[in-house]
């Protein structure tokens, strides 16, 4: 077809309306109101709208950072940064998916060993001299009671089985301590890639030397510490009870659970009223039956064990899950009704309540909204539990029954995690931001773990459409989405709201459901974390504004958000 000549087109041009006729307009207008009416229904609504000028300010100037910083070349590390500043500074809330054998920092471990009394090494079937040895042969490192310095490990004529003190080892070892660090490190990480033999093995041996109490205890404070220094106020992990805790000074295994609960709880309160855990809000755990494997007994004993645990530690055991953190495809949440009625049943006869928080792939997604769960864990990087955004029915179920998704995020690079969690978010669904399951073991070190998440999901999934961090139109992952997902770990954690007759939280569903629906309009902990909370958020906002606004940033400063909030209830329609 020929073009115009530019007699036609100057007569077709002045048909064209113009972009101020009422036709296009009333277009703009009905445009703007589709738009409207979808980001309505975002479970970041609510707290987009309730943004103070200041948090919107920093909004918009953390969108600015991050579109210079992802387009610049200048090539910095992540640590030098202002985007990793800024999410390191924000407060996060509440950690609610973790598992605690995979938070393991192990430069920080090794030299807790080192350090240790009695702590040995040694290989049951094999001698270390060789580097074949040294790559693949299985090792053991636990406490003895009585020193071993004869022999070496590393020689040929070593004895299978003989215990051999850590520092002695440690000092043989082929070019000495730092190669022997470097190697055991090593030996104690694992790849994203590692099979699912190749992760028992690695857990097996962790799970050894750590449940010796000095080096438990010093693992769960340097923990708490850790976390706590990158913004996060609560912890809730995952704990499957090992079979090998000893107390110090014995190699004897405890015969219950009740020992290693003491010791845990005696950490918390020891982190809590120290300098630097001042302020930290607390940690619980969830009871984690793992692995899924075939048989009913194994499984009702452990689920007894925790009933046993939650009467003596009320204020310790927050809830329950039947989970398998080395992933391996163990049981469906269907295969194990049987005995999963059978504890909500246990649990009614022994007056105590004990929730599930169910982790669940994509075809337990379902089990779990119909056993209750209170919130659903799932990974939104490895196509598991991630497929929820394709059940749009399960969707708005979770989302009008107020069920939480703990989504994790565990790479920038990830192929579906950037998509999940934002397309969750648009469907209503409220979610939160936890660790993978393998954080701590694959990277080695949990330290800034929870910031790295975070600052992953904000590169990766940040769009800036309809401005930045506003009225929620077309919204992705700004600043305001990280903020709404950290209220939620709040607003869904497990705080308790007073005492129950045994003395520890009240987790009662009636109790739950109450708590959630009032969020910081509530009188109990619950709301007053909250309250807390977005005293916080609004000081980080305040410090990006003072510290990145530049003298060109004018905004109002007589507005604080946690005041021009006034409590919300209604963040889940």
């Amino acid at each position: 077809m020929p073009a115009f000549t530019d007699e036609e087109w100057e007569e077709v041009s002045q048909e064209l309306p113009a972009k101020d006729d009422v036709v296009i307009q009333k277009y703009l207008e009905g445009r703007q109101a589709l738009i409207d009416e979808e980001g309505k229904k975002r479970s970041d609504f609510h707290f987009r709208q309730s943004l103070s000028p200041i948090a919107r300010k920093a909004c918009e100037i953390i969108a600015r950072i991050r579109d210079e910083e992802m387009s610049s070349l200048a090539g910095d590390t992540t640590e030098q940064t202002r985007l990793w500043k800024i999410i390191r500074k924000m407060p996060k809330g509440a950690l609610l998916h973790a598992h605690l054998d995979a938070m393991v920092d192990v430069d920080y471990i090794l030299e807790v060993l080192l350090n240790t009394p009695g702590i040995h090494i040694w290989c049951e079937d094999s001698h270390l001299a060789t580097a074949e040895a040294r790559e693949t042969a299985p090792i053991v490192v636990r406490f003895k009671e009585k020193e071993h310095r004869e022999g070496s490990i590393w020689r040929e004529d070593y004895v299978p089985g003989t215990p051999i003190l850590f520092t002695q080892a440690a000092n043989d070892y082929p070019g000495g301590k730092a190669e022997f660090l470097k190697w055991l490190k090593t030996r104690c990480t694992v790849s994203e890639t590692a099979t699912v033999s190749q992760r028992h093995e690695l857990s097996t041996l962790i799970s050894n030397f750590l449940y010796y109490e000095p080096v438990f205890r010093a693992f769960l404070r340097q923990l708490m510490s850790t976390l706590y220094a990158d913004g996060i106020s609560w912890i809730e992990l995952r704990f499957t009870p090992p079979p090998n805790y000893s107390r110090k000074g014995t190699s004897t295994p405890e015969t219950d659970h009740d020992h290693l609960c003491q010791a845990i709880d005696e950490t918390i309160s020891s982190f809590a009223a120290s300098p630097d855990g001042r302020g930290f809000w607390g940690l619980r755990l969830i009871w984690a039956s793992s692995p899924r494997q075939p048989g009913a007994r194994a499984l009702v004993e452990d689920m007894d064990a925790c009933i046993a645990a939650k009467l003596a530690w009320p204020h310790l055991i927050a809830g329950y899950d039947l989970a398998d953190p080395g992933g391996g495809g163990g049981r469906p949440l269907a295969d194990a009704l049987p005995e999963l009625f059978w504890f909500r049943k246990q649990c009614a006869s022994e007056d105590v309540s004990v929730p599930f928080y169910l982790t669940a792939g994509d075809t337990d997604l379902f089990d779990a909204l119909l056993l209750d769960a209170r919130r659903i864990a799932v990974r939104a990087d490895d196509g598991g539990g991630g497929g929820l955004h394709t059940h749009p029915s399960l969707a708005a179920a979770v989302r009008d029954r107020r069920v939480l998704v703990e989504t994790c995020y565990d790479d920038a690079s990830s192929s579906t995690g950037g998509v999940v969690l934002p397309a969750l978010l648009a469907h209503g669904v409220p979610c939160c931001l936890g660790l993978g399951n393998n954080k701590g073991i694959v990277s080695s070190s949990s330290s800034s773990s929870c910031s790295s998440n975070w600052l992953a999901l904000c590169r990766s999934g940040w769009r800036r459409r309809g401005g930045g961090g506003g009225g929620g139109r077309g919204a992705g992952m700004d600043l305001a989405a990280l903020g709404s997902l950290a209220e939620n770990s709040v607003r869904w954690a497990a705080l308790g709201d007073g005492e129950d007759d045994s003395g520890g939280p009240a987790d009662s569903a009636a109790d739950w459901a109450r708590e959630v629906r009032e969020a910081s309009l509530g009188s109990g902990v619950k709301a007053r974390r909250l309250r807390e909370w977005a005293v916080a958020w609004e000081g980080f906002c305040l410090w990006v504004v003072t510290e990145f606004g530049g003298e060109e940033e004018d905004v109002d400063m007589g507005v604080a958000g946690a005041e021009g909030e006034g409590g919300r209830s209604d963040g889940v329609s």
